[in-house]
């Protein structure tokens, strides 16, 4: 194949008389081909969009995200407490016993139901510390076991309302007060060991109670329950606490653990039904003796 013929630059648009240089170029046929080392620049389609380019970023952020936030929901009902309460039970002042009474220790709490709930269900209480209210009824979660627990133990209402369903009582301190310190701790277990049996059914010691635990949603440092009734105590009151078991324990629970005394009840009825219908026969003579004397 012949060279190509070198064309020489146009000299012409120069007004100085200098010639200027232009590419030259060769005709193969009837196509012009640009001299060696000209390139030709393809031009390109529309640019991606932002989404386009980093749509693998996004979408691993975005599954990021919203593992972040299952696991956020997760943690936060797992450290949720158990057991809410509406109200916190604070009693108002009940009037002054008459001269020579025994004043009645403690206060009447709402009742709350009997029902029965599944391990891990969460409860919201309308009074606390709940004297009655849905519990556990399951071997080991509720009735627990009558002893003293220590402040790190965790133990709640869904487990000791059972117990005074049985007749039990239960002495919760707060985890701020006396009953939380080393030396409360001693008081309470030598509490516990020396605490008598029920004033009603002799029930003993560790039967269904006492229960002796931390809780704090109370308004005073101890707080002895039985079913349906609250006794707040500013300190750890011994003799106040045993008078209260005496008036109200196995009295008010719903599922009594034995038959109540029938000496008192069985004296009192027979005296009044005997006495009734002796003395309603001695009526009936006045006014057989008024008649009489008008027919004669």
């Amino acid at each position: 194949m012949p060279a190509a013929p070198v064309i020489p630059a146009d000299a012409s648009g120069a007004k100085d008389g200098s010639t200027v240089a232009r590419p030259a170029t060769a005709r193969v046929g009837s196509t012009r081909v640009a001299r060696s080392g000209r390139r030709e620049h393809a031009r390109g389609g529309p640019k991606p969009s932002f989404i386009q380019r980093y749509r693998t970023a996004i979408v691993t952020l975005a599954a990021l995200v919203g593992v972040a936030l299952v696991a956020t929901f997760v943690l936060s009902s797992a450290a949720a407490p158990a057991t809410a309460c509406t109200n916190t039970g604070v009693p108002s002042p009940t009037a002054s016993p008459a001269a020579n009474a025994t004043p009645a220790l403690g206060y009447v709490q709402s009742d709350m139901s009997l029902r029965h709930i599944n391990v891990g269900e969460k409860v919201t209480y309308t009074y606390c510390p709940p004297a009655s209210g849905p519990h556990l009824n399951r071997a080991g979660a509720g009735p627990i076991q009558p002893r003293v627990y220590g402040p790190n133990d965790t133990v709640g209402p869904q487990g000791w309302i059972h117990n005074l369903e049985h007749g039990g009582m239960v002495l919760l301190y707060r985890g701020d007060g006396e009953g939380a310190t080393e030396a409360g701790q001693t008081a309470l277990r030598a509490f516990y060991d020396s605490f008598p049996p029920g004033p009603v059914c002799g029930t003993p010691r560790g039967a269904a109670g006492p229960v002796i635990a931390r809780f704090d949603q109370m308004s005073t440092p101890f707080e002895a329950l039985v079913w349906g009734r609250v006794l707040p105590l500013e300190s750890f009151d011994e003799a106040m606490i045993l008078a209260f078991w005496q008036q109200w324990g196995e009295r008010t629970s719903p599922e009594a653990q034995c038959a109540p005394p029938s000496a008192a009840p069985s004296a009192a009825p027979s005296a009044a039904t005997s006495a009734a219908p002796s003395a309603a026969p001695s009526p009936s003579a006045a006014p057989s003796a008024a008649p009489s004397p008008s027919p004669s």
